[in-house]
């Protein structure tokens, strides 16, 4: 939690007390299902929690934003966005049940009123969304497959809508076909190592009707 407090040191005491009880939540959910890997759960904050908010530190999401995490797994990066911004909606997508099942968990103990959660494919989802977020579940040419006819129309925020993807190591060959995408180095906002290669790459989608 230290980590969370000093990079987002403005919180309310209900998003603290959410934060803060992540940790009893995974590792209680951790001993029945393999849900983050057993080295990192010790660092949750650093590891899943705090590099699930690097997106808040490229955008901030409005009120009544929609935001549609993709193979969220256990609930990353979505539930630490939902806890950071109540009053945007997100809808939490992954095809395996039983990770789902520990985010519908989560999400109940916490109280988030501001998260969907579904058991599917991305393929099978209806809906517009303002940004698509996800860390690194696929190639970007795949992940834009999936998901390019899943872009709202109108823009409202700073950046275009479209994908929002929490990636690592050296982008340049998988980014080569996306001349819009820009890369944010989260180096650039938290000053851990672990964070030296590790970034969000914005990629702006065009609406498709």
């Amino acid at each position: 939690m230290e980590l969370i407090n000093k990079y987002f040191p403005e919180l309310s005491e209900t998003q603290l007390n959410q934060f803060s009880g992540l940790i009893d939540l995974y590792q209680d959910w951790n001993l029945k299902i393999n849900v983050v890997s057993r080295k990192d759960i010790d660092e949750l904050y650093l590891r899943h929690v705090l590099h699930s908010l690097g997106i808040a530190r490229v955008q901030n999401f409005l009120p009544d934003a929609r935001i549609l995490d993709v193979g969220t797994g256990g609930g990353f990066p979505g539930i630490p966005l939902a806890i950071l911004f109540p009053e945007a909606n997100f809808h939490l997508v992954d095809s395996i049940g039983k990770k789902i099942r520990v985010v519908e968990e989560v999400a109940a103990e916490l109280e988030l009123k501001n998260v969907t959660i579904t058991n599917a494919r991305v393929e099978t989802i209806d809906g517009r969304y303002d940004f698509i977020v996800s860390r690194a579940v696929a190639q970007m040419e795949t992940f834009v497959r999936w998901v390019k006819d899943k872009v709202a129309k109108k823009s409202r925020h700073e950046l275009k809508n479209g994908i929002l993807y929490l990636k690592g190591g050296d982008l340049s060959e998988e980014l080569q076909a996306f001349p819009k995408a820009t890369v944010h180095p989260l180096s650039a906002y938290f000053e851990e190592a672990f964070y030296d290669t590790k970034s969000v790459v914005h990629l702006p989608l065009k609406y498709k009707p």
